[in-house]
């Protein structure tokens, strides 16, 4: 069953309405089960689309970090530039 431009309209016209399907259909004067039945098509259709690949572009983060992370779920974040003597003194402090 082909999704024709006029229900993709109908489709996309709907969700962003905020109408039931039945109140959607009743003011355009659409068959329920029709517009159902198309709004499956599309679905489907959607979803065979998503699959793509999407260009991905990774970026360093802005500034580097030292970060722990306590098993229960405590983060401390310093700055890379930290001095590596504090953060030695740091690490025996909490031991």
């Amino acid at each position: 069953m082909a999704v024709t431009t006029k229900w993709r309209q109908h489709i996309e016209a709907w969700q962003c309405s905020g109408l039931s399907q039945g109140d959607y259909c009743a003011q355009h004067r659409i068959n329920v089960r029709t517009f159902t039945a198309r709004l499956s098509a599309y679905r489907k259709l959607s979803a065979a689309d998503s699959a793509a690949l999407i260009p991905v572009q990774i970026e360093p983060p802005a500034t580097a970090a030292i970060v722990f992370i306590h098993v229960q779920g405590h983060r401390l974040e310093l700055p890379a530039s930290m001095p590596a003597q504090w953060v030695a003194e740091l690490l025996r402090c909490l031991a």
